[in-house]
């Protein structure tokens, strides 16, 4: 109940160990897939250069569309009030983006590209997202937190522009976008 997208609180100045990160992974992988496949990767980018070039890539696609977006009217001001919090997360993340001590990229063996949107979409999602989300639990539980962000894929050329950054090989594996990762601050 207290996993959610992780922005604005991420510590930038703290170190994320590995072995945590291990562990992580080993728990997102204890999740059912299609055939008992995991073709997953797990790709983590602690270079400044690279995390420099992957901020760029999301930025261009967030000041394209988010920034530049009125933030939603409501009549609950509660609701209102959110809104405005979840706009000024979001731009301190695009703004901050290289800062954070780690992003992951998750992907998948295999191309879905005009796939028919019925059970091969949903087979290859459902094989790979919950393995995303038990490694996003498994974070919150050490006390790290992350965003699930998707604005280099929202932008032609985005997803391939990622892989040749990260050096993943486009034509045989599809990203479900970047994770930001660090230690939270001021909550638990």
């Amino acid at each position: 109940t207290t996993t959610r997208s992780v922005r604005k609180r991420l510590d930038c100045d703290r170190p994320v160990e590995r072995e945590v990160i291990e562990d992580c992974v080993r728990i997102g992988m204890q999740t059912p897939s299609g055939s008992n496949r995991q073709a997953w990767q797990w790709v983590f980018v602690e270079e400044p250069g690279a995390k420099l070039r992957l901020a760029e890539i999301y930025r261009r696609q967030f000041d394209a569309t988010y920034r530049v977006t009125p933030v939603g009217t409501y009549a609950d001001p509660k609701a209102q009030a959110q809104a405005h919090r979840r706009r000024e997360s979001a731009i301190w993340l695009a703004d901050n983006f290289e800062r954070v001590p780690l992003i992951m990229v998750p992907c998948q063996e295999g191309r879905i590209d005009g796939a028919e949107p019925g059970g091969n979409q949903a087979a290859f999602w459902g094989s790979f997202l919950p393995a995303v989300w038990n490694f996003m639990l498994a974070l919150r539980s050490r006390g790290l937190g992350s965003a699930w962000v998707t604005m280099n894929l929202s932008r032609p050329g985005g997803e391939r522009e990622t892989a040749e950054v990260l050096g993943i090989p486009h034509e045989h594996y599809t990203q479900a976008g970047m994770f930001p990762i660090g230690y939270t601050r001021g909550f638990d």
